[in-house]
């Protein structure tokens, strides 16, 4: 198996970490709405764009149904962050999103992500 391009991987510092990272972007964060997602974001003080999940039981009631989403929306995130600004940005799911197929999902995230540049 080959090893991902570097510029194509997820490493930490990509990844919004603490919870003092998500309070900062939950407080002062624009929103770009889907039907099945949410993605709230604000300038970055990394210099990068990083990427949180908030992804609740209260909407996805299934862990494997969370994990899946979780899936898809990294994916999306980690073809595309070199293309984006420096923001930090969660996505949160809707109640929908548990029953919506994954092109529908990638399709959904790839047009809030590009709705950002």
């Amino acid at each position: 198996m080959t090893a991902a391009p570097a510029i194509q991987t997820f490493p930490r510092r990509v990844r919004l970490l603490t919870g003092a990272d998500y309070r900062r972007v939950f407080e002062d964060a624009r929103r770009q709405r889907g039907r099945d997602l949410t993605l709230l974001y604000r300038r970055s003080d990394s210099g990068e764009a990083r990427l949180g999940l908030a992804i609740g039981k209260r909407h996805v009631r299934h862990a494997s149904a969370r994990n899946r989403i979780k899936r898809i929306v990294r994916e999306a995130f980690r073809l595309r962050r070199t293309d984006l600004p420096p923001l930090d940005m969660i996505v949160l799911a809707r109640g929908g999103a548990a029953t919506t197929d994954r092109r529908a999902l990638r399709a959904e995230i790839d047009s809030l992500l590009e709705r950002l540049q």
